[in-house]
């Protein structure tokens, strides 16, 4: 039921899970998910403008919503927080392709929670990173002694 589910209630939640949390991909959203202190799993949805005008996010937030009672809570885990977010073709993706998307999304993250590995954080130094160039000069020194 929806009433059985509880949703993040501040800003501050969706960014914890944007910032420290696992992410995985499915057809038409991104799932964001992460630990937290408690005995009951919670749910945030969120639609940008960039997928389209009120009536493209209100279907795309309807969809996720329905997604997370069907396929979501069977297999939520107490103590996460799941983030949803609606990508460009959520309000007209096949629905089975999302519902089997979502799952496979979900036993991913559990598995990444679980192992404390995250491929979507991002590190604080960059392994494959080229080194910086030097600095430029002005050419050759031409100078007259």
């Amino acid at each position: 039921m929806v009433s059985d589910m509880k949703t993040i209630p501040s800003r501050a939640g969706f960014l914890a899970a944007r910032s420290k949390g696992a992410k995985a991909l499915a057809r038409g959203i991104v799932i964001q998910a992460i630990t937290r202190d408690s005995d009951d799993w919670r749910i945030g949805l969120t639609a940008t403008k960039k997928i389209g005008n009120a009536v493209t996010r209100n279907r795309a937030r309807r969809r996720m919503r329905a997604l997370a009672r069907d396929h979501l809570a069977p297999l939520a885990k107490n103590g996460i927080d799941y983030v949803l977010i609606a990508r460009h073709d959520t309000a007209t993706a096949n629905w089975q392709d999302m519902a089997n998307g979502l799952q496979k999304a979900i036993h991913y993250l559990h598995r990444t929670i679980a192992t404390g590995t995250n491929r979507g954080a991002k590190p604080n130094a960059k392994p494959n990173a080229k080194p910086d160039p030097p600095p430029m000069t002005d050419g050759p020194s031409q100078g007259k002694s």
